[in-house]
């Protein structure tokens, strides 16, 4: 794997890269409240183990009125489509056990809270697990059922639905412990600069933010709003899919979505918005 290397300009690098940055824009100062009661913190200190933001910002706050909208009431929201179909496989039985989702954790709204705090590290398992990690064990060992892709659409409306009854709790990951070793690779991750651009996800997520590129504006890159509709492509969005497609961007060969690599990266950049409320399922261009 290629070290880390001192940061350079962020405008010299997105202008060696073929990105237009010609134009920045602070995030805006809208709030965001759901359906009119479910209020969204947007803006928050800096978590302790930043060592280079002071203010952490959703990226909610650097779209446009437009976008923005779509999230603030779950009528308009698209990703809610996905997110009913998946309340209705929460309750349908699936594989040789007989059971559904609901068998174990009864009403979907059980699980509130559980979003806020993965990726986690399991006891049981030995290491740190993704959402979709934990899902797929319990299809597989719980249900006798198969697994879901893990950037599938099934798997991401049910990432949704679960991340939709924690919507408005803060972001608590745990970073110390046995997860830290994790967490710090996953840092390493963070800075290194990949692929024939020669990109580190904080060239453009913490330093270069606000700024035009593709003609939109790069927000830090937080990850409480996934899964995530865009309407780029019309779906629903998982994390390690985004990871990917940037690390793609780089033009580089990307890591395998729910390898330990974009693990590891998660459960970074998930702690980076530690404070920042749980938005998903969330709208982004």
């Amino acid at each position: 794997m290629k070290q880390p290397i001192k940061l350079k300009g962020c405008i010299a690098i997105l202008a060696a890269a073929g990105f237009a940055a010609v134009a920045h824009a602070d995030p805006d100062e809208d709030q965001l409240t759901v359906n009119g009661e479910i209020e969204m913190v947007t803006e928050v200190d800096a978590p302790a183990h930043m060592e280079n933001l002071d203010t952490i910002y959703s990226g909610w706050r650097f779209r446009s009125d437009e976008t923005q909208a779509f999230q603030m009431d779950d009528f308009d929201n698209p990703a809610m489509i996905f997110v009913e179909a998946a309340a209705e496989t929460w309750d349908i039985a699936d594989g040789f056990e007989g059971k559904s989702c609901s068998s174990c954790h009864n009403d979907i709204e059980s699980m509130a809270g559980v979003r806020a705090v993965y990726p986690k590290w399991s006891e049981t398992a030995g290491e740190v697990r993704t959402l979709e990690h934990q899902i797929n064990d319990c299809r597989e060992n719980r249900m006798g059922a198969e697994k879901w892709k893990y950037t599938g659409g099934d798997m991401a409306a049910m990432v949704g639905l679960i991340s939709s009854v924690s919507r408005g709790l803060p972001i608590n990951v745990a970073i110390d412990g046995p997860a830290q070793e994790t967490w710090e690779k996953g840092k390493e991750i963070y800075y290194t600069r990949y692929g024939q651009l020669e990109l580190s996800c904080a060239n453009c997520h913490e330093d270069s933010y606000g700024m035009m590129i593709r003609a939109d504006h790069l927000s830090q890159g937080q990850i409480n709003g996934f899964p995530t509709y865009r309407l780029k492509n019309t779906k629903l969005n998982s994390v390690h899919a985004r990871f990917k497609g940037c690390v793609r961007d780089t033009r580089a060969h990307t890591f395998k979505p729910g390898g330990p690599e974009f693990i590891a990266l998660e459960l970074y950049v998930a702690s980076r918005a530690n404070g920042l409320s749980v938005e998903g399922p969330s709208v982004r261009n």
